[in-house]
Parts: C-alpha cells; structure tokens; sequence
C-alpha cells in the first residue's frame, strides 16, 4: 500500500525559501510580494543567506498560511518578479 504525504492544516506557521541572482535590491522585492500575501508576517525571522560567490542569494521568511491558493499564488507572484530562479 501506498503512504499518503501528510496533509497540512492551515492556518499554519509555513517556512518558504526563494533562490534568485543577488542584486542590492532583491531582498526588498522578494519581502515585498511576501507584504501582499501575509501582511503580517515576522521581518525578524527572515533568513539570508548569499552563495559562496556571491552570485546568488537565498531568503527563508515564515508566513501564516491560509491556505493553497494562497501559497499558490504568492509562488506565482515571486517568480512573476523575474528575478526568483526557484521557490521552495
């Protein structure tokens, strides 16, 4: 028999993490789509993190998830922004 993934009860606390090129701007881009989707999610919890290089950048922000259209969308959004490589 095959094993279900397990379901996630929303609202709840969801980690999210963007890959894109680094740019002096990206982290005020990526925090702004974030601000449409979950208003009040904690700025004290971001995670930066840049490559070796320095070429890339990659953001983890936690949000209130309200469900799959909004996580949907919010991924729809960040690459919407032409500078998101992947969303995690």
């Amino acid at each position: 028999m095959e094993q279900e993934p397990p379901k996630i009860e929303f609202p709840c606390d969801y980690p999210v993490k963007v890959l894109g090129r680094s740019g002096h701007d990206f982290l005020e881009v990526i925090v702004e789509v974030f601000e449409r989707h979950d208003p009040g999610f904690d700025r004290e919890g971001i995670s930066v993190r840049d490559s070796s290089k320095g070429t890339f950048t990659a953001i983890t922000i936690t949000i209130t998830a309200t469900g799959p259209d909004q996580l949907s969308a919010l991924h729809e959004d960040l690459l919407a922004t032409g500078r998101v490589q992947m969303v995690i």
